[in-house]
């Protein structure tokens, strides 16, 4: 059984074979794993009128917990995003009313970012939507391999010093 990452790896076979090793393999599998969810994903935030951005503010501050608020600077660190990156997005949902952005009473260098009735409704209906098409596209997948894929790449993260925010 073949698939198209096994394609990329026999054309750099024949280009630069060097190259074509378990670092490309893993790198190329890890990727095209995550355009396949994240195509899943996206095409329900359409419905929403959400980007992935806008989408990743809105998932991290519901999956916060009560009352769903965090600093910027720590969305921005479980994002991945930069602090520019992050503002812009913030600007966004803050104009479409799903978020509110508070100075900090006890730190005037600070502010809060924290989900609106609205945006809690709209974090949740994105949420399942996306997890729903996800779990659609994985149908195809044995319960057993895919949490075996699971472990395995918690494994590789671990031991390349990923640990939890």
């Amino acid at each position: 059984m073949r698939d198209l990452v096994d394609g990329i790896l026999d054309a750099w076979r024949g280009q630069l074979p060097e190259i074509a090793g378990i670092e490309l393999e893993l790198s190329k599998r890890a990727a095209r794993l995550h355009t396949l969810l994240s195509e899943a994903a996206g095409g329900q935030l359409a419905r929403f009128g959400l980007t992935k951005a806008e989408y990743d503010v809105l998932a991290v501050l519901r999956s916060s917990g009560q009352p769903h608020r965090l600093r910027p600077t720590d969305l921005t660190a479980r994002l991945l995003l930069s602090s520019g990156g992050t503002s812009n997005v913030l600007r966004r949902l803050v104009a479409e009313g799903l978020v509110t952005r508070e100075a900090d009473p006890d730190d005037a260098r600070s502010s809060w970012v924290q989900l609106t009735p609205t945006g809690v409704d709209t974090a949740d209906a994105a949420v399942l939507a996306s997890t729903e098409a996800q779990r659609r596209l994985l149908a195809t997948v044995p319960a057993d391999t895919a949490r075996a894929a699971a472990d395995v790449l918690r494994e590789v993260l671990v031991a390349l010093g990923d640990r939890p925010v």
